[in-house]
């Protein structure tokens, strides 16, 4: 008894300086942000010394103002957006580089380039590549494709799905290392007897794959959905959240609340509205994880 009170106090002794910094890092911002959304925190308050409880009033003024309800929106529909197509073809890739082929794995490292470049980097490439002399024009034009370029970064149509392209490009990687890790672990023996009972290819695939691989799937989805709903530095360098709001997101309103109108009560609550979305997604997907480790 006594050894084991001794490693358990050396195991906490050793885990202390990991748990001191991210209470340091994280932790404490994140309370002194909601400290901040019930005060009447601006510039002029802040200068004057005259910062004073506020109440609910930043969530009420946040709720109810036209431009966040735009970039909610539009942070829904990007999220949306970027994980059907994330997901459909990083599930595609998995499938194809789990086949036994001579060059599945240099072509899979290849793939993973975009998912490891700084997601600045990827922004500004894009941006020029869809900019009106970009290379994009200039080969839609050049196939006759097109017979002028498209605005794809200043129409209020394009620009949204532009930045959905571009997000696409940087997760789908992303999502086929995760499905094929799964993919993997799925014993080969089960598809063999299932061969040999006589089931095809879409039967396996249906009765076999999907229900194996909904672990995978659901950790896929639940992380896609946090990465890309608090999207910030892809948006902000492609677009800004213009033209006119059609690329606002939840992340690009509260830092323009914050460090353009000085605004650190809504800034900080509509920053909270974001944290307390993906706090929520974050409890269903353990309640679904713990249900289907019930059920097994």
């Amino acid at each position: 008894m006594k050894e084991r009170a001794r490693e358990r106090k050396t195991g906490y002794l050793f885990s202390m300086p990991a748990f001191l910094f991210m209470i340091a890092v994280i932790g404490f911002p994140v309370i002194y942000n909601w400290i901040i959304s019930f005060q009447n925190m601006t510039s002029r308050t802040f200068n004057a010394g005259t910062v004073g409880f506020a109440g609910l009033s930043n969530y009420i003024e946040v709720l109810t103002d036209s431009d966040f309800q735009t970039a909610f929106f539009n942070t829904l529909v990007y999220t949306l957006a970027c994980l059907v197509f994330q997901f459909s073809i990083g599930f595609i890739l998995a499938l194809l580089f789990n086949q036994k082929f001579r060059m599945a794995r240099p072509l899979r490292g290849f793939l993973v380039i975009s998912w490891i470049m700084p997601m600045t980097v990827v922004a500004l490439m894009f941006k020029y590549m869809f900019s009106d002399s970009g290379i994009i024009n200039y080969l839609l034009m050049n196939f006759h494709m097109i017979k002028e370029p498209v605005e794809w970064l200043t129409s209020t149509k394009m620009a949204m799905p532009t930045v959905v392209i571009t997000n696409s490009w940087v997760g789908i990687p992303f999502n086929m290392l995760l499905l094929a890790t799964g993919l993997s672990n799925i014993p080969s023996d089960v598809y063999e007897s299932a061969m040999i009972d006589g089931a095809g290819g879409f039967k396996r695939f249906i009765y076999i794959t999907l229900p194996l691989l909904k672990q995978s799937i659901l950790a896929v989805l639940v992380l896609g959905f946090v990465y890309t709903f608090k999207v910030f530095d892809l948006v902000y360098v492609m677009t800004g959240g213009g033209p006119v709001n059609a690329t606002e997101v939840l992340s690009t309103y509260s830092y323009r609340e914050s460090f353009q109108y000085f605004d650190f009560g809504t800034g900080a609550a509509s920053a909270n509205v974001l944290f307390v979305c993906l706090f929520l997604v974050g409890l269903v997907y353990i309640k679904l994880m713990g249900k289907d480790e019930a059920d097994e």
